[in-house]
């Protein structure tokens, strides 16, 4: 049953006339506005939440099925590599499934990239940071059997544009991270992965010539972006938090080269 939207406003004004007469009544009036108010908003944002987060899982892994069938055809490492991602992500079961079958749809000739790209835009809207964090998980499916090729990059490019990037936003983007990969632990079986104080600066987005004070901001803005809470918060489904906050721990060691470097306390 649907709660009424003058409820509170019914309830302050009882409450405050009982204790404090007139008075009351009339703060207990504007009490009970403020508590409908935040009611109504709550009530607006859930579904359009909800909407954000039906709409960034179904576009994720069914343009990860578009993706690997980019050069024509999806090879066995292709689907292992996706079977291993979905793992990485923690997802459950059920999502399990569904992203399995999300992913199929994606590589079928018959898929709609526009039609999804349209829906993705309509329901993501309000959540600008849900654009850039499509991208991250595109680009650790096309980056995760070692190279990505000139026709992946050119579909992550249309991706991207679509999405509202620039082509220097997108390289810029895309150089991040795989400058951000270069700091994370490597898989067990293979040896440290190498990295420079170069590497550190295109991680965060700055360059050496750059203040500390405005690098120190650019960290901070990148573990804001990253934190899980806000993820969520924004339509990130919890299935998939875990592999986008891993990312915070790269943009952690690449800050703390630089801050070593640097001297930075």
């Amino acid at each position: 049953m649907q709660r009424p939207s003058w409820l509170g406003k019914l309830l302050g004004t009882m409450i405050g006339l009982l204790v404090l007469g007139p008075i009351g009544a009339a703060i207990g009036f504007l009490v009970g506005s403020i508590y409908d108010g935040l009611h109504r908003f709550q009530s607006m944002i859930s579904p359009t939440l909800s909407s954000a987060r039906g709409s960034f899982f179904n576009t994720t892994f069914s343009l990860m099925g578009h993706l690997a069938k980019a050069d024509g055809h999806v090879s066995r490492s292709e689907i292992q590599v996706a079977e291993a991602l979905m793992q990485r992500m923690g997802l459950s079961a059920d999502s399990r499934r569904e992203a399995i079958a999300l992913f199929n749809k994606g590589k079928a000739d018959a898929f709609d990239i526009e039609a999804q790209l349209d829906q993705f835009m309509t329901a993501c809207s309000m959540q600008p940071n849900l654009r850039q964090m499509l991208l991250v998980f595109l680009f650790t499916m096309a980056q995760a059997d070692g190279e990505v090729s000139a026709r992946e990059q050119s579909l992550l490019q249309h991706i991207a544009a679509r999405l509202g990037f620039s082509r220097q936003q997108y390289e810029q983007l895309f150089s991040m991270f795989r400058a951000q990969e270069r700091f994370s632990d490597p898989p067990p079986g293979q040896r440290e992965r190498r990295h420079s104080i170069k590497d550190a600066y295109t991680a965060l987005g700055v360059s050496p010539n750059d203040s500390d004070a405005d690098i120190k901001k650019a960290y901070r803005r990148l573990m804001s972006q990253h934190h899980p809470d806000k993820l969520i918060a924004e339509g990130v489904p919890e299935d998939m938090v875990r592999i986008a906050t891993e990312r915070s721990q790269d943009i952690q060691n690449a800050w703390n080269e630089i801050r070593q470097a640097r001297g930075i306390k």
